[in-house]
């Protein structure tokens, strides 16, 4: 699974007072810890940030490329701000995110041929976020669509079926693990598939339970990537366990410290 961890987010108080103090220790220490713990890429989002929101991005990323020269994942919903910093990172980077808009999709793919990044493509229209599975499938269905037309090949396309609050939409949880499965069956090679694990626990009790269990349920319905706190160990134990018994890796009784290992 490949995972990108969450951390490097304005959203997290200690983050949003290294942007504003210009602290880069506590951005470089969270980048190599989260990479140690296992992330494949990092997420890059200065979250609630005010003023200069590009000049803080590119901070973020200068600090973090002082240490790893990782795959970064530029998390912002602004055209802007993708156009301007995804041809500075050069090859491997991520763009999230983009909506399933079909002018959209046009720009956002042609930016990501054009500079060799992946893209994160949402199932949500002007309408926003599907209600049912079968509008979601639909919208998946123009992402795909709009990757082939552009050249984008499937390897570095993303698409989020988006997870909604547990405590809020109760029914989505098994509306995107329907997704899923479908999604997987779009192309061969299909494009990965992702979620922004943390929004379905939002405002929860027993958060770090209801990500792991759902996790567990989403790999086993085609999920290959997501954001995530690669902190969690026990989620981080939870991927490993579940590949090994989905075979994608083989067993031995030290499986868990083999694998991380490999990490």
């Amino acid at each position: 699974m490949y995972v990108i961890g969450e951390r490097i987010n304005g959203m997290f108080k200690n983050v949003r007072s290294a942007i504003e103090e210009g602290d880069k220790r506590v951005v470089q220490e969270l980048a190599l810890a989260q990479i140690d713990a296992g992330a494949n890429a990092l997420d890059i989002n200065v979250g609630p940030a005010k003023g200069d929101v590009l000049g803080s991005i590119n901070w973020l990323i200068d600090t973090v490329r002082e240490v790893t020269d990782i795959t970064l994942s530029i998390d912002n919903p602004k055209w802007a701000i993708q156009q301007e910093v995804i041809p500075r990172l050069g090859s491997g980077a991520i763009i999230n995110s983009c909506k399933a808009d079909p002018e959209a999709l046009d720009k956002y793919m042609a930016l990501a041929v054009e500079h060799g990044a992946g893209l994160v493509a949402l199932t949500i229209d002007k309408q926003g976020v599907p209600a049912d599975v079968d509008k979601r499938v639909e919208l998946g269905a123009l992402i795909g669509a709009k990757a082939m037309e552009a050249g984008l090949p499937m390897d570095r396309l993303y698409i989020d079926p988006i997870i909604l609050p547990v405590n809020v939409a109760p029914k989505q949880p098994q509306n995107v693990l329907a997704t899923l499965q479908q999604l997987k069956m779009l192309s061969d090679p299909p494009p990965h598939l992702n979620l922004g694990l943390s929004n379905l626990s939002q405002n929860c009790n027993h958060r770090p339970l209801i990500n792991r269990t759902y996790l567990i349920m989403a790999l086993a319905a085609g999920l290959d990537a997501a954001i995530l706190d690669p902190f969690d160990k026990d989620l981080m134990d939870a991927i490993i366990t579940t590949e090994l018994l989905m075979e994608k890796t083989i067993y031995c009784d030290s499986f868990l410290d083999a694998q991380r290992l490999q990490i």
